[in-house]
This record gives C-alpha cells, sequence and structure tokens, in this order.
C-alpha cells in the first residue's frame, strides 16, 4: 500500500481511471457509419479542433453533429452520432466506486476531468442508475468538469483553477 500520511487531498480523473474507456470502439463505431478517416480528423495525435471545443463546451451537441457529418460526408442521424460517440464509454467498476467511498472517509476526493457534455450525460446516468449517485458531488467533494469550466487539460490554468476554487495547498 502507498503510503499517504500527510496527504489530504486526492484529486481524480474520471476517463480510464473511475470509468474504463476505449477509443477504439468509437472509431470502430464511426468507421461501421461510413465516416473512414475519423482518427485522422476527429482522434488525431494531440486532438482535433473538434474535440477540443467539445471538450471545453464552445460548442452545442447540434454544432457537434453538423460538424461531424460535414467532415464525415455522410448523412447520419444525430442519434447515430451520439451512440458511435459514446461507444467508447465502457463500465464503472464498483470495486473503484467503493474505494471511492472508502477513501473520502479519510482524505478530500476531488474529481477534474476533460469530458464533453454528450459523455456526461451518459455517465452520468450509469452513476445514477447504478450507484445510486444523483450527482458527482454526491461522490466527490468536488467535481469539474472541461466542458463546464471552458478549460481542459494539459493546460495550467484549470489546474490552478481546480487548486484555487477547492482551497488546495499543493
Amino acid at each position: 500500500m502507498i503510503d499517504l500520511r500527510g496527504i489530504k487531498n486526492i484529486i481524480f480523473d474520471y476517463g480510464g481511471v473511475i470509468i474504463n474507456i476505449d477509443f477504439k470502439l468509437t472509431i470502430n463505431a464511426f468507421k461501421t457509419l461510413g465516416f473512414t478517416n475519423v482518427e485522422e480528423i476527429i482522434f488525431k495525435t494531440g486532438g482535433s479542433e473538434l474535440l477540443l471545443q467539445m471538450e471545453k463546451g464552445t460548442i452545442s451537441h447540434n454544432e457537434f453533429y453538423d460538424e461531424v457529418r460535414r467532415l464525415s460526408g455522410l448523412k447520419i442521424t444525430n442519434k447515430e452520432i451520439e451512440i458511435a460517440w459514446n461507444a467508447l464509454l465502457l463500465d464503472m467498476p464498483m470495486a473503484r466506486i467503493k474505494t471511492l467511498e472508502k477513501l473520502r472517509k479519510d482524505y478530500r476526493i476531488l474529481l477534474l476531468s476533460n469530458t464533453n457534455s454528450i459523455h456526461y450525460q451518459q455517465y452520468h446516468a450509469d452513476l445514477k442508475n447504478h450507484y445510486g449517485y444523483s450527482d458527482f458531488n454526491k461522490l466527490f467533494e468536488k467535481a469539474w468538469f472541461s466542458f463546464t469550466i471552458g478549460m481542459a487539460k494539459p493546460d495550467v490554468e484549470i489546474f490552478q483553477f481546480a487548486i484555487n476554487d477547492a482551497g488546495i495547498n499543493p
């Protein structure tokens, strides 16, 4: 076990830490719809402008759907795009939820995640339906999502925002 003496605050990431994710599933789902170059356009190394706009919350769902249609050249529905986009979201193992519940007895646990509103809606519903938490702030002392605060990791300002908002002395 890791020695946590002197630690008061733990800031968790969400994707790949609390929830399992697999980007290949979304890539494959888009390819099944006919969007053959989705990797180069949306999931290119370093991310795309469209992905960053979603994560910072600077575009709406409809603007995202329209841009996916424009970039792919396909006549696909909003629902088809949403299903493909959410395909990467897998499970939140109960053991992780139990670990968070245990940790919050002795530590301030917080969440800082790059995400977008479409994914958020899906895993917010999953959190409620599978674990009984109506809100992430019921599981974490504070939960910050990039699309709600207009900043994204790895930019320094999102970390500074979280530190200041939680009153943490790093």
